[in-house]
């Protein structure tokens, strides 16, 4: 049997064998082999022969931000983004220059005013020896306008909110200012008894340094009794101002009386609620602490 090819020799299998190492020598298994190995060394989407699988995903692909060097607009946004959170330290020097502004308020310049009348006053008063009607009768309109503006300037101030801290200082000093200058004036002169100018001006000045001692536990309320003893004292000391004779000058002298006993009277009440107020402020903070103990 010369010449009968090997492939025809072995039959179906021969044949099949015969093919396999025609073909390459690749086997099934290889085969599949092959076919995975060129899925995925397919070009991918960029074209560039990449495997597939080695492909980069899109948060790959996107392109980054890019790092913007420090600029001033940097700095402002970070600024910006600083203050939403935390309130800019400027905040505070806007907020007082605000305040500082406030102070130049109607009731404030009334205070001022009666301030710079005393003085005017005390120059009218003892003008030409101080006994001249004339210039009496110019002080008593100073002291006058001075008495109505201390009316007026609390009011507004509490009305319209114009409450300041410069008014919470500077109100009461102008009211002693052209109290204690008219009364001195008067004693100098020799048309009030220097007891009735100290009384007046003790209380006061006694009166005003209570309140400061006691403020750490409250405030003093004004009374009506001492809004009634401010407007006596100012209409007598108005009358005493005047060049009077006749009947007014011995209904001053009583007005001037009536003052006298209520200021004292004030006085005494005003120390009995500064005591009052103490005892209050110094059991509270004891409870207060007794609490925060326990």
């Amino acid at each position: 049997m010369t010449g009968v090819p090997a492939s025809a020799a072995g039959g179906p299998s021969g044949a099949r064998r015969a093919k396999g190492p025609a073909s390459g020598g690749v086997t099934p298994a290889s085969g599949r082999a092959l076919a995975r190995e060129a899925r995925d060394t397919a070009p991918g989407d960029f074209g560039d022969g990449r495997a597939r699988r080695d492909a980069p995903s899109p948060e790959e692909v996107r392109p980054a931000a890019p790092s913007s060097p420090p600029s001033s607009q940097g700095s402002a946004g970070t600024a910006e983004g600083q203050g939403s959170t935390r309130a800019p330290r400027g905040g505070k020097i806007a907020a007082a220059a605000v305040d500082q502004a406030s102070v130049w308020n109607i009731a404030n310049l009334l205070t001022m005013l009666r301030l710079l009348l005393v003085p005017a006053f005390v120059m009218l008063m003892l003008a030409d020896g101080g006994y001249d009607p004339a210039w009496r009768s110019l002080a008593w309109a100073a002291f006058a306008i001075a008495m109505i503006t201390d009316l007026f300037d609390g009011h507004l101030a509490r009305t319209y909110n114009l409450v300041t801290d410069f008014g919470k200082i500077a109100d009461p000093i102008a009211d002693k200012a052209i109290m204690g200058a008219a009364l001195i004036c008067l004693s100098a002169l020799g048309d009030l008894p220097w007891w009735v100018t100290g009384v007046i001006l003790g209380r006061e000045l006694g009166i005003t340094l209570l309140r400061f001692l006691v403020i750490r536990y409250g405030v003093i309320p004004a009374s009506r009794g001492g809004k009634l003893k401010t407007l006596t004292q100012g209409v007598a000391v108005g009358m005493y101002v005047l060049a009077l004779t006749g009947w007014l000058a011995t209904l001053r002298w009583w007005v001037m009386a009536a003052a006298v006993v209520l200021t004292v009277a004030t006085g005494l009440d005003y120390v009995k609620q500064a005591i009052v107020l103490r005892r209050q402020g110094i059991a509270e903070r004891k409870a207060a602490l007794e609490e925060s103990e326990e």
